[in-house]
C-alpha cells in the first residue's frame, strides 16, 4: 500500500500497527518522530549551513531517507535486509528523488567516511551503533531509543549492561530514561575526545529521542563529562538532590545521603551517572518549531511538544502533580493553577512535555506542597 508524509508518498508492506518488531518496515507510530526529525534538519541546516550529507542508518522503508532527500538533503540510506534496501531504492524513484542506497551495516559505512548528520533509529537500543556514529559524524548525531524498560530502570540489569549507570524506576520515569541515554551517549563521545551535547530531546510515548550536536576536542568533551551526575530520590516524601560529579557514590558523598534530609527515611534510591545539563537548546527547539509545516500529518502535536520543552525549566527531574496529591491525600487542580500558585510563591516553575499533569520546579516537596494549597 501507499502512505503520505509530508513532501512524500511512498510503498510501504501491509502491515499493522501492532506488529513492532524486526519485520516491520514502516511504523506509523513513529510518523511524530520523523516529523520533529525534518523539522530538525531544517532548523540545522540554518545552525550550520554546511552540513548537507544525512546518512539513515537503518533504513527500512526508506521512509526517513525520501523525506530528507525531498528536503534537499544528500542521502545516503543503509540496511543490512535485502528487501529493505529494494523497498528503499523503490521509494527514492517514486519520488523522484537521488539517493545511495547501500546493503550494509552502517557501522561499517561510518568507519569508512564521514557524514554530516546521522540518524541512528533501531529497534531497541542504539548503544551498539553509538561509537561508529558518534566518532564519525561531524556536526549532528539523532538518536532514537525504544527500549524504555532498561533505560527508565524497569528492566533493572539489562539497563545496567546496556548504558553501564545505574538507572532507576521513579515517578519520573520517562526522564530517568532520556537522562541515562544521554549520559551513555555523552560518555560514548568524550572516549574519542568528542563532545555531545544535546540541543534537543524528548521522551514519547514508547521511546526516547534526542539530538546532539557534536564538536572535537578533549577539553570540550570534558565540559560536558562535567554535566554528568547522580540524583538520590527518597521513595517516602519524594525529596530528592542532584549532583553534579561522575564520580560521586551512594556512601562517600555528603550530597547523595543514605538517609533523606526531609523525612528521615531510609528508602533512598541513588541513580547515576545520567545527563544532569540543559536537554536542550531552547533558541534551537524555537526554530524546530517554526520549521513545522502543515503538511506534516503530526503538525498540532509537534508544535505543542515543541512549546512546552522549549518553555521547560532547566531541572534535572519533574514531578508529577497527582502523584504528589496522593501522596498528601489531596485533590489534584489544574495544571496551569497549580503552576501559578508556585509562580505565586516565588518559585520557578513550568509544565514538563513528559506527561499532561508533569511540572519542574526549584522549590523543594514541602514548598510545593505549602505553594499549592488552599
Amino acid at each position: 500500500m501507499e502512505v503520505t508524509e509530508g513532501a512524500v508518498t511512498i510503498e510501504v508492506p501491509s502491515t499493522s500497527e501492532e506488529e513492532v518488531g524486526d519485520d516491520v518496515f514502516y511504523n506509523p507510530n513513529q510518523e511524530l518522530n520523523r516529523d520533529l526529525t525534518i523539522a530538525t534538519l531544517r532548523a540545522y541546516r540554518e545552525r550550520e549551513p554546511r552540513a548537507a550529507s544525512y546518512l539513515d542508518a537503518m533504513t527500512a522503508s526508506g521512509i526517513r531517507g525520501v523525506r530528507a532527500a525531498a528536503d534537499g538533503w544528500d542521502v545516503t540510506a543503509c540496511d543490512l535486509d535485502a528487501d529493505a534496501i529494494d523497498l528503499a531504492r523503490r521509494n527514492l524513484e517514486l519520488n523522484d528523488l537521488d539517493g545511495t542506497v547501500l546493503q550494509r551495516d552502517a557501522r561499517a559505512h561510518l568507519h569508512e567516511s564521514l557524514t554530516d548528520v546521522v540518524d541512528v533509529d533501531p529497534y531497541g537500543s542504539p548503544m551498539p551503533f553509538a561509537d561508529a556514529a558518534l566518532a564519525n559524524t561531524r556536526n549532528l548525531a539523532c538518536v532514537t531509543a525504544t527500549d524504555t524498560a532498561p533505560l527508565c530502570g524497569a528492566h533493572f540489569q539489562a539497563g545496567v549492561r546496556r548504558y553501564s549507570t545505574v538507572p532507576q524506576n521513579t515517578e519520573y520515569h520517562r526522564e530517568m530514561g532520556l537522562r541515562v541515554l544521554l549520559s551513555a551517549l555523552v560518555r560514548t563521545a568524550a572516549r574519542h575526545d568528542r563532545a555531545a551535547r544535546p540541543i534537543f530531546a524528548h521522551a514519547t510515548r514508547h521511546y526516547v529521542r534526542c539530538y546532539l550536536e557534536l564538536e572535537s576536542g578533549a577539553g570540550i568533551a570534558d565540559d560536558c563529562v562535567d554535566e554528568l551526575g547522580h540524583v538520590a530520590h527518597c521513595e517516602d516524601c519524594l525529596h530528592r538532590v542532584a549532583e553534579r560529579d561522575l564520580h560521586a557514590t551512594f556512601s562517600a558523598h555528603e550530597a547523595l545521603p543514605e538517609t533523606c534530609p526531609a523525612c528521615g527515611s531510609e528508602r533512598v534510591l541513588v541513580a547515576g551517572p545520567i545527563w544532569l545539563g540543559p536537554i536542550r537548546d531552547s533558541a534551537f527547539v524555537e526554530a524546530v518549531r517554526e520549521s513545522v509545516t502543515d503538511d506534516m500529518g503530526t503538525a498540532d502535536r509537534a508544535r505543542d511538544l515543541l512549546a512546552t520543552i522549549e518553555a521547560e525549566l532547566d531541572e534535572p527531574t519533574h514531578y508529577d502533580q497527582h502523584r504528589l496529591c496522593k501522596a498528601w491525600g489531596r485533590t489534584a487542580i489544574g495544571m496551569d493553577e497549580f503552576v501559578e500558585r508556585l509562580h505565586d510563591a516565588g518559585f520557578d516553575a513550568t509544565r514538563a512535555h513528559y506527561s499532561g499533569t508533569a511540572f519542574k520546579t526549584d522549590a523543594s516537596v514541602e514548598a510545593i506542597r505549602e505553594a499549592t494549597g488552599e
